[in-house]
């Protein structure tokens, strides 16, 4: 007999497949890669500041790799991206410093507040280089200073899918992003923000190059892919910045 409470088709908890909840990435050496590490990255900005160099200050010793934005669309906008294996310390030592000091002051812009981490998609080949090092890699690099971030909801009917329709719409979303990757104008990074964002997004996407106009091509280029067009619920607001300031790297 099942449980009152219980559907009768409903599978019991002693039946249940175990909770998995690791990243999954391509075999490496014919065997599965796994990983609980990620990577969380959080974008901070502010609007109200007159001088940025003094926010340089400010950022050192956080205890966390930042990037200083300028914001292109405020004369007095700001940014701080900051990034941990450890998200405690966003609300430890960060947040003391991002409300002190030269950003005491500051007004935060909440419509740009975006958190995310890190995820893979189960083909990858470096799993733990993906979720801990390339995201760094990209938004440190003192060659690509120019971002655009934003976040996005996909809409429901795209969960309801099959992944056998779901693959070659997210397949035509990623041959454009590797043919500007390949070209050397824009590199991408994808946080999943589910429960992390106020607006209920699922993901939130980082733009980065050397020069802005990719960036924005890019964006026009996925316009009219199946997915842009049709499952996505809601896209942005857009933060469009250049790197003044990042966390100097050890050697």
């Amino acid at each position: 007999m099942s449980h009152p409470h219980q559907p009768a088709s409903a599978q019991p908890a002693s039946e249940a497949a175990p909770l998995d909840l690791r990243e999954k990435g391509g075999p490496k050496d014919g065997v599965p890669q796994f990983s609980d590490k990620r990577l969380f990255m959080q974008l901070t900005a502010f609007t109200g500041c007159r001088d940025s160099q003094p926010l340089i200050n400010g950022l050192i010793g956080c205890g966390v790799d930042c990037v200083l934005y300028e914001e292109v669309n405020d004369p007095t906008g700001v940014a701080v991206l900051a990034m941990s294996e450890d998200p405690a310390l966003f609300v430890t030592k960060l947040r003391r410093d991002l409300a002190s000091g030269p950003f005491k002051d500051l007004r935060v812009k909440p419509e740009f507040s975006m958190l995310g981490r890190t995820y893979a998609l189960g083909y990858e080949p470096k799993l733990e280089d993906w979720l801990l090092h390339r995201s760094r890699r990209v938004t440190m690099d003192p060659a690509t200073p120019w971002a655009v971030w934003y976040p996005l909801r996909r809409s429901g009917a795209f969960s309801r899918l099959p992944r056998a329709e779901q693959g070659p719409i997210l397949k035509e979303h990623g041959v454009i992003g590797r043919q500007f990757g390949d070209a050397g104008v824009a590199s991408d990074v994808r946080l999943a923000c589910h429960g992390l964002d106020k607006n209920d997004n699922d993901f939130v996407i980082g733009l980065i190059g050397k020069e802005l106009a990719p960036l924005s091509q890019l964006v026009e280029a996925m316009r009219p892919t199946v997915q842009t067009s049709q499952y996505i619920e809601n896209l942005g607001p857009f933060f469009v910045g250049r790197a003044l300031w990042r966390t100097p790297q050890k050697a």
